[in-house]
């Protein structure tokens, strides 16, 4: 049985905000929110395999304080600007 778009982004969206370690839940919680829905098929694919990435690489790569893998650099680089976007959701919201 197939996930359908809505499903998709509501998982994603909840695998979010429930990581490991709080600063990842509010960086990914918050690009979630600003940039999920907008994403397509393959996009998504590949923020689904970013979520099984450890916390903590996630945040060295978020915070520049390591170089995310090729695969992964421009979603890392998406996230980062999502972080200065000015639009600010509400916590569980979108």
């Amino acid at each position: 049985m197939s996930e359908t778009h809505e499903a998709r982004i509501k998982r994603l969206r909840m695998r979010s905000m429930r990581r490991g370690i709080k600063e990842m839940d509010l960086i990914l919680d918050r690009y979630a929110g600003l940039r999920l829905a907008a994403l397509g098929p393959s996009e998504l694919d590949l923020y689904d395999a970013l979520l099984e990435e450890n916390d903590h690489d996630l945040y060295a790569w978020v915070t520049g304080q390591a170089v995310p893998p090729a695969a992964l650099s421009a979603l890392i680089a998406d996230i980062k600007a999502s972080l200065a976007d000015p639009a600010r959701p509400e916590a569980g919201s979108a």
